[in-house]
């Protein structure tokens, strides 16, 4: 075994970490006595894996976590808050506007790979493989639609831009089983699993699981922000390198309008910036994103997660933070290379409080992707149009991707011209539209709405076929009633309620 393991025979690097930053870090004895415990609990998961490959790939990620772990006590002794009053919004030059960005030549897609963050279970839509595998417009997943996408780049440039798939724990198998459909398209693509790591006991301080194969529901994928140390110890990034690849798009697999961008790459190689982040104005619905700040000099991420409670409404407010972060990240790969050699990637930690089934409180912890900017040189900001960021988180996002706003090019979503204003409807539905199978059940058919402005949904209503829907629309069921819309019903400016009175808007 390496020296560097966490076995108790020779656990060299865990007591030398932990000695190292006692001195310098652990104010309490707490610390340095929470740390040793970890590392007890850790060396005697370690044990309990038996194959020696498994057991050493598995030794690797539980030093990481130990890792982790040592610097989220480090820094709970020190409290260290971000100073509210030293964050300033960017300077000009590090938010360039997309309308800026020069034409692009196909010849650089060569360089370049594309990374989907595929370890997301839609377990808030009431699904229970992975989310990626979600029928979102005309038959098609999310995943055949990235896969449509680079197949038509690959094709048209003649190019190969290779497809890479970052999996958890939750959507590995899911996705394997996946992908076997694709063998005999124009691209290829590799899988990747990021970490596992174990919840801890908010109290003890203490992992949840007893052994490196306790039930699932003890251990957590850590965040996107994982994905650099995933790539490295997978392989995957040196097999890019080696490969000739020097860029990598990353986005989450559920952004419907993250498509690689011939501009954005044109100008990472012309500015030769090391991570370029995809920001997009701020709406009163982006409350919660993550915003761009800079900190005594520094360009850096700031998530809600981070924010101190009295600030809460500072950070929501569109008037100090005017952008959010999309998670479409441009990394160049030698520097990441690097910074992963030289430094090591140390990204924020956010403390994630879950409560199990039988009500304890644990706690995960995790890392952002987007909080690399800090590591990286020349890295800044591109303001691009929010057609770049259409999530489907929800069922009501949902009813916006499949219905007559947008079709299909591609796999790429394309606006429909149809539509007069250049915003998309704001779509709300009720708890009963808020799982998949409900949303189904609910829809026979998904309205027409190129006219639509607003759409507001409560209660127990169903929706017929062909039904269309224009203006301000809000149905309102009140409790123990139900609301069936007919089949090519036309509501336009109408308030419907409870005992289907209609009320002209």
């Amino acid at each position: 075994m390496a020296s560097d393991s966490l076995m108790p025979k020779s656990d060299s690097f865990t007591s030398a970490r932990v000695r190292g930053a006692s001195h310098i870090d652990f104010k309490t004895s707490t610390t340095g006595v929470a740390a040793k415990a970890m590392r007890n609990e850790l060396s005697a998961l370690v044990n309990t894996v038996q194959d020696p490959e498994t057991k050493k790939a598995f030794d690797t990620e539980m030093q990481s976590f130990f890792y982790l772990f040592t610097r989220y006590l480090s820094e709970r002794a020190r409290r260290q808050d971000l100073d509210w009053d030293r964050i300033k919004s960017p300077s000009d030059d590090k938010i360039v506007p997309y309308t800026k960005l020069p034409q692009g030549s196909p010849q650089n897609l060569n360089k370049l790979a594309v990374l989907k963050v595929n370890g997301g279970l839609g377990t808030s839509m009431g699904m229970t493989g992975a989310k990626s595998a979600l029928e979102v417009k005309d038959d098609m997943t999310f995943l055949d639609l990235t896969v449509r996408q680079i197949e038509h780049l690959n094709t048209t440039h003649r190019v190969d831009v290779p497809l890479i798939l970052m999996t958890s724990f939750n959507t590995h198998q899911d996705t394997l089983r996946i992908i076997k459909k694709y063998a005999n398209q124009q691209l290829r693509i590799t899988t990747f699993n990021q970490s596992r790591y174990p919840r801890i006991f908010k109290e003890t301080l203490l992992p949840c699981p007893h052994t490196a194969d306790d039930d699932k529901k003890h251990w957590y994928p850590p965040g996107h922000g994982d994905l650099y140390n995933a790539l490295l110890h997978s392989g995957v990034l040196d097999q890019l390198l080696a490969e000739g690849k020097e860029y990598l798009f990353v986005s989450n697999s559920d952004n419907l309008g993250a498509v690689v961008d011939h501009q954005i790459l044109q100008h990472m190689i012309d500015t030769q910036a090391e991570f370029i982040m995809e920001v997009t104005d701020k709406t009163k619905a982006d409350i919660k994103g993550g915003t761009l700040i800079d900190y005594e000099g520094t360009i850096r991420l700031l998530e809600v997660a981070q924010v101190p409670n009295e600030h809460i409404e500072d950070f929501k407010s569109v008037r100090k933070f005017k952008i959010f972060n999309t998670n479409n990240l441009w990394i160049n790969l030698k520097a990441l290379r690097r910074v992963m050699e030289t430094e090591g990637m140390e990204l924020d930690i956010i403390v994630n409080p879950k409560t199990t089934d039988d009500g304890q409180a644990v706690v995960q912890l995790e890392t952002a992707a987007g909080d690399a900017i800090k590591h990286f040189n020349n890295a800044h900001g591109v303001n691009v149009p929010r057609s770049r960021f259409l999530p489907v988180k929800s069922c009501s996002d949902l009813l916006l991707i499949k219905s007559d706003i947008y079709s299909l090019e591609h796999g790429q979503l394309i606006i429909n011209p149809q539509r007069m204003f250049e915003t998309t409807p704001v779509i709300k539905l009720g708890d009963h539209f808020k799982k998949i199978a409900q949303f189904q059940k609910r829809f026979k058919k998904i309205p027409k709405i190129i006219e639509l402005d607003h759409l507001t949904v409560t209660g127990d209503v169903y929706f017929g076929r062909n039904v269309t829907l224009r203006g301000t629309v809000i149905v309102v069921a009140n409790e123990g009633q139900r609301i069936d819309i007919p089949d090519g019903c036309v509501l336009e400016n109408r308030l419907l309620s409870g005992n289907l009175n209609m009320t002209e808007l």
